[in-house]
């Protein structure tokens, strides 16, 4: 099984905003060269997305999915003093430091479930992942998948883990589905669950899921409003993911059953 490594880059310049994205994420370039979408610890639900982007598009690339590369991005606090337009420069001075980028695919296009072609296995999976990290985003309003070189692609996994909003109850989550699953973009093609679940169970495995989990940066679990201290909420994650794909059979049937 392949190994994580998540690459850390410097932000060098911001190019301009997306204000197509609620949170007002942006393509910038790094050091490397690169052009990055990056999405901002400051911006409304803070690194709590951050982390929901990271763990859902880690799972996703675990599974066989294809994901943009996601980088760990520093942030320095010279861009918000150039910055004219107001609402960005709170945006970037807040996200000084340690932000979550996905490689730019350049000339991508957004999935539209009216013209778009999606194979059935890859749309099974996608249905999957999304029943197992409780994604409520990906509708046919707003598909957060893109078309690229022919291929489907996974982006946005940002309003995944919903429970981590309110650590007090989120062992509630553990005996739930996911009903939300009947709003799916591509519930209608994912006509392969149980072949699509066979290959995840192959693919993912408790040791993967605690890779993906260690790699959350330290920083991301830290906050005032929060009292689990990094590692309980570490493991709150690993318990979850896990439970969750051990109900993947449950969660077949919800999906079958609300198409």
């Amino acid at each position: 099984m392949n190994k994580i490594d998540i690459r850390t880059v410097d932000v060098t310049q911001y190019v301009h905003p997306l204000r197509e994205g609620g949170s007002l994420p942006a393509i910038v370039k790094a050091d490397d060269g690169f052009l990055y979408v990056l999405k901002f610890r400051g911006a409304g639900q803070g690194k709590k997305a951050l982390i929901a982007e990271f763990i859902g598009g880690e799972i996703a690339r675990a599974i066989g999915l294809k994901v943009p590369e996601l980088v760990f991005m520093n942030l320095d606090d010279s861009f918000s003093k150039t910055e004219p337009d107001e609402e960005i420069q709170d945006l970037l001075k807040f996200s000084v430091g340690l932000n979550l980028g996905l490689h730019f695919l350049s000339s991508a296009i957004t999935f539209d479930p009216l013209v778009s072609t999606v194979d059935a296995m890859t749309a099974s999976k996608v249905v999957l992942l999304d029943s197992m990290i409780s994604n409520i985003d990906r509708t046919a309003k707003n598909t957060n998948l893109l078309h690229w070189n022919n291929e489907l692609w996974v982006i946005d996994n940002g309003a995944s883990f919903y429970f981590h909003h309110n650590w007090k109850t989120w062992e509630s989550h553990l005996t739930r589905t996911f009903p939300l699953i009947k709003d799916h973009v591509l519930l209608q093609k994912a006509t392969q669950l149980n072949e699509a679940a066979k290959e995840i169970q192959q693919l993912l495995d408790k040791d993967k899921i605690v890779e993906i989990i260690s790699n959350i940066p330290e920083d991301w679990l830290i906050s005032e409003a929060d009292t689990m201290l990094p590692e309980e909420m570490r493991e709150a994650y690993i318990t979850f993911i896990t439970t969750r794909f051990s109900k993947i059979d449950l969660l077949i049937k919800e999906a079958e059953d609300a198409r």
